[in-house]
Order: structure tokens, then C-alpha cells, then sequence
């Protein structure tokens, strides 16, 4: 049928197209004559016939019919006329997308509003009716600016399970979610089994990128994730304790059998740190290049890794403890103690800051959230809580038991059982219910948990080996390639590593309340002289005698009852002054005891009291 259609169409003259131009309008067809070719030896041939474009109400009936229909030849320019002339014409999809980002926008904007606008049209008063005009308007900007920056600084949405109908999340199977997973996600999750020299246990860097692994009877292994590779894998022939990343993966600190070691990125010794003697446990402050660590004799120690200054050296006076955690927002260590006891320390007090009696029986691990206001702490008595630090109080509390605890960058917490590993959620109001579990194979012991920086992923160390899950909606998924960047260049590791050595922060910078810092303490009252009280409170007598009463009937206001509500009214007025003046004597209303430095007359000497 098409054949038959393109006999029956009258010829049209020749037409050559113009050269393409740089701009995106499209330019007419000109007659051949008015631009001819030069002439040349050979013959030209015939151009083929060339369709004139057609007019713009032509593309609209297009764009309202079938595809399938449209004539050939018009096929190649429809796209680029209507990309070019969107005055003529616009596709149905390209405007339901803009109507979507708009709603989607608005529905942004909403979360900044601070509720619903004044209506001004009530007020009379023009100038305050102006002045909230203006004030609204520039709420509504802000609110606006502030859905653009978030929708353009964090494009990409955190992940998470959604249950349909009856389903529950932690009846979903790691096999199930790998089915789901995008491939990137899907090749971290891997178990590896390593069953001579465990337990393990392991570190993440602060970008997520590396990963730390120390086998209890002597392996050390970094290995980087980002492309699954072993950069270096040894054996000390002691026993390990703990592993931590110094500021980043170039060095890192190993708890050993008797001292504490540092190395570098190629498994070479760089110092013997003897000062901290049998550590159990290490934690690095990276604002402050401290190392702290905890040993067999409870003794808690600060040393500097960029001087190699003993900063602190405190008795804990609380027995033997391997349970320690830094809290992120305020760089104060975390001590979980055998009585049930937390004790919280900074290098500058030799007594704790707070303590708190978290449980009935030894503490087994302690857990900060990234924004230093909740506290997860387990212990013998088969109980997890959740602990409030603004106010000390727990705020949640369940039957579970924990070897290992740890918050995610989102909220999430992991929690060891055996050969279990369950993962709670905050479904609002600190209401943590059971998200996932995953179980290792059975007889194994799980030693720690570790969530990796910005990735689903979560770090299992147990007796046979490490294994690695996804559990969706764990990490962040927008960084800030200024704080932390897992696709660094060698360049931005130095600059990086010199503003942190730039930027570090003193040893008193650390305390409960950062907020403290870069303010100014309010000037102390200065005590009144006993002579500005009395004035004071003369005028405050006479203001009380010139108080005039109300009459009153039925003998209510006899002369003799005013007069005693006037002295009531008086003594009320004297009673703050005197107070301040007993504050300022010292309590003179005691006795005072005389002394043998006491000078009394000979008549009364001998009544003083010998001793």
C-alpha cells in the first residue's frame, strides 16, 4: 500500500537541503538554482526528490496520532523540530516529567516550611501587615532553597526493605536480597572461611573504603573493598587483641600479647608503644590524633600518634574491663565496667566525668550513635538498652543478649548472639523492633559486628572466618568528598592528611557539651555589701507600710488587724534581705566554738573548755 500511495503523489520540483547550520532552527530548503554546485569533469547525478517541510499544524496532528503511521521521511526531523521549536509543539512525556519534578519539588519544600503563612489580610495595622508580607516571603524562599540543595546535593535516596501485605522483614533471607540487589552491592557480600587462626575481628576506615582484619592467634590483613583486593597479609606469631586505623589506612595500631605495635601500609613495625603496656582494646580520636587504649590492670591511656606525647595516664578504680567505645560527637570514651557500670572520660579529668549503673551483672558492649545522643549497652542480664545521654535516662529496653554492639551512619543497630546476628530499627520514638537477622552456620561464634561507611553493608568477625551481608538502608548514601571520600586520589590523601595535622583540635576541646567551645562564661555575681542591704531593704520596708488595705465589713477592719497585716507585709519585705546577709556572714546564727586562740578576760578564762 505504501508503494501504491507514493505513485499516486503528484512530482514536486527538485530541492536541494541548505548546509546544516549552526544553530539549532531549522533554515528552508533553496532551490537548486540559487545555490548550483560548481561544475567538475564528471556528470552530476540526479538528486532524489526532497518532501518540503511541512507546517507546524502538521506536527501537532502527528504528535496526536500513532507512531506506526507517521510517513517515513518525516521520521528523522520530528524529533530535532520539536526539541528546537518547543513554541510549536511538546511532547506528552516531557511535560508529565516537569509536572512531576515540580510536585516532587513541592512536596520537598513542605518539610522547610515553618507551618501554615499569617493571614495578613485581617490585620489593620499596614506597616505590620508589610513587615510579615516580607518576613513570608523570605521564609518561603529559604524553604525553596533549602528542597533545591538537598535535592541536588543528595541525589540518591537511602535504600531499605518495604514488607507487602502480611511479609516481614526479617523473615527475608540474604539469598532473596541478593536477588534484588544491584550488582555493586551484591559482589560485597561474601563469607569467607578461616578456620586456623581465628576468632577475627575487624576495622573500617572512616570513608569505608579499606578494611582491617586481625585473626586472635596472629594474622593481619588490610584488604581494600572498593575493588575486593588483599593489598598486604601477614602473620606476628602473637596474639592479637584488637586492630584500629590510625587517621587513615597508611597506619594502623595492633593490640598484641604483651605491647602495643604500630604499622604502616606494607606490614612494616614503626614503633613499640611500651607506655600502654597489655591493652585490650583501642579506639583512635582522629580530631585530636589521640590513640586511648584500656589494659588487663584497668589503667586508661591518651597518647598522641603526631608527637608521640603521653597526653593522660588514669586508674579507672573499677576492676579489669575490655569494653570501650569513642562517642563520634564529643570524643569522649566510654567504659563499660564489670559492676554495670559506664564511665564516661576525657584526658584532661582524672575522675569521670559521669557514671552511670546501666545493669545488675558485667557489661559485654557499649554502642554510641553517630549523633552522640543515644547510648546502646548490653550485659549479662540478657538485656539491651537504649540510653538517652541529654537526659541519662533509658528510653528503651528488651530482652536480648549481645557480645557486640553498633549503630549505622542511619540508626541501625547490630547486635551478636551466638551465632546470630539481629538488626534493630527505629520506627519512631525510639520504638526499635526486629528488622533483619541473619544466621552464620551453627557452632560459630560471632566475636564483632562493624557497619562499613556508606554502603549496606555489615562486617561479621566470628571464630571460622569474616562474613559480609547486605542489610538495605544501613549506610549513607550521599558523602561529602570533604570529610570523607572512598574514591581519593593519592594527591587528596596528603592534602587531606595535612589539614587534619593543620586542623587538630587540643586535648581540652574534649568534653560532654562541644557546643561549650568559642563561648564566653558568664561573669560571676559579685556579694553585695552589707551596707546595700540595709538600703535595700529600708526601701523595702517603706514600700510595705505605704501598701493601703482593703476594708472590709463585719469587724474585718478593726484598727488592731490592720496593724498586725501591716507588720505580716513588713516582715515579708525583710525576710529575702536577711537572708542574703546570713549568706554573706557565714551563718552567724550558729554558735561559734572558742578556741585556745581566743582572747578572753581573766574573770572568764576559767570557764573556757580545756582540751
Amino acid at each position: 500500500k505504501a508503494s501504491k500511495s507514493r505513485k499516486t503523489l503528484q512530482p514536486l520540483p527538485r530541492l536541494r537541503l541548505a548546509a546544516p547550520s549552526r544553530s539549532p532552527r531549522f533554515r528552508p530548503a533553496v532551490p537548486l538554482a540559487a545555490a548550483a554546485p560548481p561544475r567538475s569533469k564528471f556528470p552530476a547525478s540526479p538528486l532524489p526528490p526532497v518532501r518540503p517541510p511541512p507546517p507546524p499544524r502538521f506536527f501537532e496532528r502527528l504528535l496526536n496520532s500513532r507512531p506506526t503511521r507517521w510517513p517515513s521521511p518525516l521520521r528523522p526531523a520530528l524529533p530535532s523540530l520539536v526539541r528546537c521549536r518547543a513554541g510549536l509543539a511538546m511532547a506528552p512525556a516531557r511535560v508529565d516529567a516537569d509536572k512531576d519534578a515540580q510536585d516532587e519539588l513541592e512536596m520537598e519544600v513542605q518539610k522547610y516550611t515553618r507551618g501554615k503563612a499569617v493571614n495578613v489580610k485581617r490585620l489593620p495595622d499596614k506597616k505590620l501587615k508589610g513587615q510579615l508580607t516580607v518576613r513570608e516571603k523570605l521564609y518561603g524562599q529559604s524553604a525553596k532553597a533549602a528542597a533545591k540543595a538537598d535535592k541536588w546535593l543528595k541525589p540518591t535516596e537511602e535504600g531499605g526493605l518495604e514488607p507487602e501485605g502480611l511479609e516481614k522483614t526479617y523473615r527475608f533471607q540474604q539469598t532473596d536480597i541478593l536477588k534484588e540487589a544491584p550488582i555493586s552491592s551484591s559482589a560485597q557480600a561474601f563469607d569467607m572461611i578461616l578456620p586456623v587462626l581465628g576468632p577475627y575481628t575487624l576495622e573500617y576506615t572512616s570513608n569505608g573504603r579499606y578494611m582491617l582484619v586481625g585473626g586472635r592467634k596472629g594474622q593481619l590483613a588490610l584488604m581494600d573493598m572498593l575493588h575486593m583486593d588483599l593489598i598486604k597479609g601477614y602473620q606476628v606469631r602473637e596474639t592479637v587483641r584488637d586492630v584500629a586505623f590510625l587517621h587513615n589506612e597508611q597506619m594502623y595500631a595492633v593490640a598484641q600479647k604483651k605491647y602495643t605495635y604500630m604499622y604502616n601500609r606494607h606490614g612494616t613495625e614503626i614503633h613499640c608503644l611500651k607506655e600502654h603496656g597489655k591493652a585490650l582494646k583501642l579506639q583512635f580520636l582522629n580530631k585530636q590524633f589521640l590513640l586511648a587504649s584500656i589494659n588487663s590492670f584497668g589503667q586508661l591511656h591518651y597518647q598522641d600518634v603526631s608527637t608521640g606525647e603521653m597526653i593522660a595516664n588514669y586508674r579507672t578504680g573499677l576492676s579489669h574491663t575490655d569494653v570501650m567505645r569513642v562517642n563520634p560527637y564529643n570524643a569522649v570514651i566510654g567504659l563499660g565496667h564489670s559492676c554495670g557500670k559506664v564511665t564516661m572520660w576525657k584526658p584532661t579529668s582524672v575522675k569521670p566525668l559521669v557514671t552511670m549503673l546501666c545493669h545488675c551483672g558485667p557489661m559485654t558492649s557499649v554502642a554510641f550513635d553517630k549523633g552522640g545522643h543515644l547510648m546502646a549497652t548490653a550485659g549479662t542480664d540478657r538485656k539491651i538498652k537504649i540510653w538517652d545521654l541529654r537526659k541519662y535516662e533509658a528510653v528503651k529496653s528488651f530482652a536480648a543478649r549481645a557480645q557486640s554492639l553498633d549503630f549505622s551512619q542511619k540508626g541501625l543497630l547490630a547486635c551478636s548472639n551466638g551465632s546470630r546476628v539481629e538488626i534493630y530499627k527505629d520506627f519512631g520514638g525510639h520504638d526499635y523492633k526486629l528488622y533483619m537477622k541473619h544466621r552464620i552456620t551453627k557452632g560459630y561464634e560471632v566475636g564483632k559486628v562493624s557497619f562499613r561507611p556508606y554502603e549496606d553493608i555489615l562486617g561479621v568477625g566470628h571464630s571460622m572466618g569474616l562474613t559480609s551481608i547486605i542489610v538495605p538502608g544501613s549506610g549513607e548514601p550521599n558523602f561529602d568528598t570533604f570529610v570523607d571520600n572512598p574514591h581519593e586520589t593519592t594527591k587528596q590523601k596528603r592534602e587531606k592528611e595535612v589539614h587534619a595535622l593543620l586542623d587538630k583540635l587540643p586535648p581540652e576541646t574534649i568534653m560532654l557539651n562541644p557546643n561549650m567551645i568559642a563561648t564566653v562564661r558568664p561573669p560571676k555575681k559579685e556579694k553585695k555589701t552589707k551596707k546595700d542591704i540595709e538600703e535595700e531593704m529600708e526601701e523595702a520596708i517603706e514600700v510595705a507600710k505605704k501598701t493601703e488595705m482593703k476594708k472590709k465589713t463585719k469587724g474585718r477592719s478593726k484598727p488592731s488587724k490592720q496593724a498586725k497585716k501591716k507588720e505580716e507585709e513588713v516582715f515579708r519585705a525583710k525576710r529575702p534581705f536577711l537572708d542574703q546577709s546570713k549568706e554573706n556572714d557565714g551563718r552567724p546564727d550558729k554558735k561559734q566554738r572558742v578556741g585556745e586562740e581566743a582572747q578572753l578576760p581573766k574573770a572568764l578564762q576559767r570557764f573556757a573548755k580545756k582540751t
